[in-house]
Formats: structure tokens, C-alpha cells, sequence
């Protein structure tokens, strides 16, 4: 008997409760240390264990308030492979650090003022609240001043390419919240993410001497959210994310005529920088040599300590091994933890893991990432064939008590880090959350502990251990990604 209500997220003073009244019911039926494999008892113990625990956010404490911000190259990176690294050896895992070569790109000065509008009284200027883009170039020590212009699309831009050369180009492309607030969340982020990464390039190319894009997020209090752009080596333009209000603030004064903006970034990207994957197995039985791959991305951007993205899936997926180990489980499967490296501004921890592993993908039998902020979960994405879909009806009814039984299958997630195995046909999964608010703190200042709810994270552990054990364990092949079918 479980009293964890569907489709309702429980208080957080009820959630304990109702665990240990589940687990005394559960308990009056006999062990279920020795339930094999992916019988329905098992299932149930690594779930209800999972839910228990708040070892997943002590560790994410330890990492945002110990470590705090995590981009790739920086001495928190670093601090960050060595306290995942010695913390999943302390479990009993097999620890490996796989080397990977990373950019090293930091920010410097960042602000920006209007300073010629129409209407303008004497002596007053406007002050722009803005971020450098990763990737972005410099300004002169003492800044630019330009004239500025207002495009909505790449579209637009294109359009007006002969107005560019020499000024500052600002992308307005909105986010919508109200798709947000519908379970879009990702669909209108990708629109803005779109204009943020290849943007600054396309206005480069058309000799702008800056590219501005407006923030994408959906809580509008005056904080820029960073993010990754396509610039190339040879034509580093500076590059910054405004704020909302500055964006809008900008489009109501270019109405009233031309406008001027001096703006002073002074980035730097230094040389590349060692670092490393952190990968820490939990060996398997009789099938070891296959893996199912847990996973999270270490690196933050460096505004906040990156405790949605990507702190909470990282320390998910190690406490799928935390789980396991209190209930002495050992999967027929290798169920391998991964800590991947620089997902935020280059991919290089995906691609260095990809390289080593391409010749054999076989042997890859499935891979997890949770990359969307620890918001409640309420199932799981899968890229898997239409025929295999029933085969998750066991783990769909364990993970039923707790709400999280949805299950979305679709041809390619494309998640951050595991869409070159994808590619190459491994089934990839991911937790289905509730995102409506994720980009509120996405690659804000405000991405901090206080944001991540404890009980969420549990789910969630919950869900990836339920999930990855399952996996870990299942007869045959659940088949390769639908791209690769035959």
C-alpha cells in the first residue's frame, strides 16, 4: 500500500510520512534485500529507499556552497571533478577521470549605457544591465559607442544587413511564458537560444561592432541570463545578453528615434585548459561489459553556483550509486555515473566520451541525463522504437505511487551530452519534470541552492535510480534509437 497521491505534489512535511508508512506496509511482507532483478519488489525498494534520502541534496549543498560557480577551465571546475571524484570512491565505485581538453573563457568588465536617445534631457545617460556572452570578445579598455539597432529575428537581420556594418545590434526575441507555463518550456527556449547562439555570429559576419540579444527567461527582475555563442576565433565581436526591461526599455526609445549605446566588455579567452570527465562505475554481474550510463553535466556558467543546471543532475545521478549501496543491489548491468565536462560552452566532455567509445556503441545498452532543473518529475522521455514501449510497463507501475509514471517516447531527445551516443543509436532517456520555471534561474545569477526544492530532488533520485536499475537489469534489448532501427 502507498499513500503517495497521483498527479498531486505532496507537502513537504507529508512526504516522509507517507514513505515510512508505504515502507512499514511494504516491510510486513518479508525482505526485499534479496528480490531479484526487476521484480516488483525490487523496484519498490530502490524507489521508496531513493525517496528517504536527502544524501543527493547534501551533496548538492556541498558542491554550490563549497565549490560555487563551475565553468569549464576555473579553479570551481577543478575543485568540483576532485569532490564528485573522491565522494563516488567513498561509495566503493570504480573511479575513472578521462581527460578532456576545455575552453577557458572568463568575463571582465561588463556595462553598457544609452547614451544619445531622442528626447534625451542634458547630462542624463541610461544604464543597461547586461551579461557577456560566452565566447564573446572585447571592447576596447575604454569601451565603443555605436548606434543601435533592433531586430526580432535572424530573419530580420539578414534583412537589414546593410545597416549593420558599424553598429550594435540588438536580437528582441522573446520567451514565452505562456508556453512555459503549458509544458513548452523547451520549445520557446530553443527559439531564443537560437537567435542567442548564432546571432552574434551572422551579425559579426555583417560587420556589426557588437551583438546584444535580449535574455531568455521567463521572470523578468532586471538579472541577464548568460549563454554559449557561435562566434568564430577570427571575429570575436563582444557579445552581451540584456536584460528583459533593458530590451524593452531599448525598443520604446528606438520608437522615438535613433539611439546610442556605449558599451564597455572585457572578456578574455586564455588558453585551453585541462580537465576531465569524472566516470564512477558500479560493475555489473553477468552482463557487465554493457552499461547503462546515469548522468549529469559538472560545469556551471559562473553568474550563480549552477544548482539546477547543472548541480541537481549531477548529484541525481550519484545518487542512483547511494541508493544502490544501502540496499547492497548489484545490477546484472555496469551502471556507470558520468560528471560530464563542459556542456555549457563547447560539449568537449560528450564528444571526448563519444570518441572513446564509438567503435564499440554496442556495448552502451542505454544512457540517462538530467540537464532540466530539478523540478517535480512526472515520468520519463525515451527515444526508443514504438515496439519497445510496453516493455517499461513494470518500472511505469513502480514509479505509479509517486506520480511519476508517464512515459513520452519520441524519435531523438538530443539531450546536451548524449546526443552523439544517440546518434549512433543508444536509447537515450531523460527525466519528464515540471520546467514551467527552470528558465526563471537558467544561467542567472539567481541559479542557487534556495531555488531547488529537496523533495523535488528526491523524485528525482528517485525516478533515475528506479530507472537505471530497471535498465540495468531488463532481459534482451529494449532496441536501438528509432533513427537507427531497420
Amino acid at each position: 500500500m502507498h499513500i503517495i497521491l497521483t498527479g498531486a505534489p505532496l507537502r513537504r512535511s507529508s512526504l516522509p510520512i507517507a514513505i515510512a508508512i508505504a515502507l512499514g506496509c511494504a516491510a510486513s511482507s518479508g525482505s526485499f534485500a534479496a528480490a531479484p532483478g526487476n521484480a516488483p519488489q525490487a523496484l519498490a525498494q530502490v524507489r521508496d529507499t531513493a525517496l528517504q534520502s536527502d544524501w543527493a541534496y547534501a551533496r548538492l549543498a556541498d558542491m554550490t556552497d563549497l565549490i560555487g560557480p563551475r565553468l569549464s577551465g576555473s579553479a570551481g571546475a577543478a575543485a568540483a571533478v576532485q569532490q564528485v571524484a573522491e565522494t563516488m570512491r567513498q561509495l566503493g565505485a570504480k573511479v575513472t577521470l578521462q581527460p578532456v581538453k576545455v575552453p577557458h573563457w572568463v568575463r571582465g568588465v561588463e556595462t553598457a549605457e544609452i547614451v544619445d536617445y531622442a528626447g534625451r534631457p542634458q547630462g542624463v545617460s541610461q544604464r543597461v544591465v547586461l551579461t557577456a556572452l560566452g565566447g564573446s570578445g572585447a571592447t576596447p579598455a575604454a569601451g565603443l559607442t555605436a548606434p543601435l539597432i533592433i531586430v526580432r529575428s535572424m530573419e530580420e537581420l539578414k534583412a537589414r544587413a546593410s545597416e549593420v556594418k558599424g553598429a550594435i545590434v540588438l536580437i528582441d526575441t522573446p520567451f514565452d511564458q505562456e508556453m512555459a507555463e503549458r509544458g513548452l518550456a523547451g520549445v520557446t527556449y530553443g527559439q531564443g537560444s537560437r537567435s542567442r547562439f548564432l546571432g552574434p555570429k551572422a551579425a559579426a559576419d555583417l560587420g556589426a561592432a557588437a551583438a546584444l540579444v535580449r535574455s531568455i527567461g521567463g521572470a523578468n527582475f532586471r538579472i541577464p541570463h548568460a549563454g554559449a555563442t557561435g562566434l568564430d576565433d577570427n571575429k570575436r565581436i563582444p557579445a552581451a545578453a540584456v536584460t528583459v526591461e533593458d530590451a524593452l526599455l531599448i525598443g520604446r526609445l528606438a520608437a522615438r528615434g535613433p539611439v546610442k549605446m556605449h558599451l564597455t566588455l572585457t572578456p578574455q579567452n586564455l588558453p585551453e585548459a585541462d580537465s576531465y570527465n569524472v566516470i564512477a562505475d558500479w560493475p555489473g554481474t553477468d552482463k557487465a561489459d554493457e552499461v547503462v550510463v546515469v548522468s549529469g553535466h559538472l560545469d556551471s556558467w559562473d553568474l550563480a553556483t549552477g544548482a539546477h543546471d547543472d548541480g541537481a543532475g549531477v548529484v541525481a545521478a550519484m545518487g542512483v550509486l547511494e541508493t544502490l549501496k544501502k540496499l547492497d543491489y548489484r545490477p546484472r548491468r555496469t551502471i556507470r555515473v558520468i560528471a560530464w565536462m563542459n556542456e555549457e560552452n563547447g560539449g568537449r566532455g560528450g564528444q571526448a566520451y563519444f570518441d572513446a567509445h564509438k567503435q564499440a556503441l554496442g556495448k552502451q545498452y542505454a544512457a540517462i541525463e538530467m540537464d532540466s532543473g530539478a523540478g517535480r518529475p512526472f515520468g520519463i522521455l525515451a527515444s526508443v522504437g514504438p515496439k519497445s514501449e510496453k516493455l517499461f510497463a513494470p518500472l511505469r507501475a513502480a514509479l505509479q505511487p509517486m506520480g511519476a509514471h508517464a512515459f513520452t517516447r519520441r524519435d531523438a531527445l538530443g539531450t546536451g551530452d548524449l546526443h552523439r551516443l544517440e546518434t549512433g543509436g543508444v536509447p537515450s532517456f531523460e527525466p519528464l519534470v515540471d520546467s514551467h520555471s527552470y528558465f526563471h534561474y537558467h544561467h542567472t545569477p539567481a541559479d542557487t541552492l534556495d531555488k531547488v526544492d529537496p523533495d523535488n530532488l528526491k523524485r528525482n533520485v528517485a525516478l533515475m535510480s528506479s530507472l537505471a536499475w530497471f535498465l540495468a537489469n531488463i532481459d534482451g534489448e529494449i532496441g536501438r534509437a528509432p533513427e537507427q532501427e531497420g
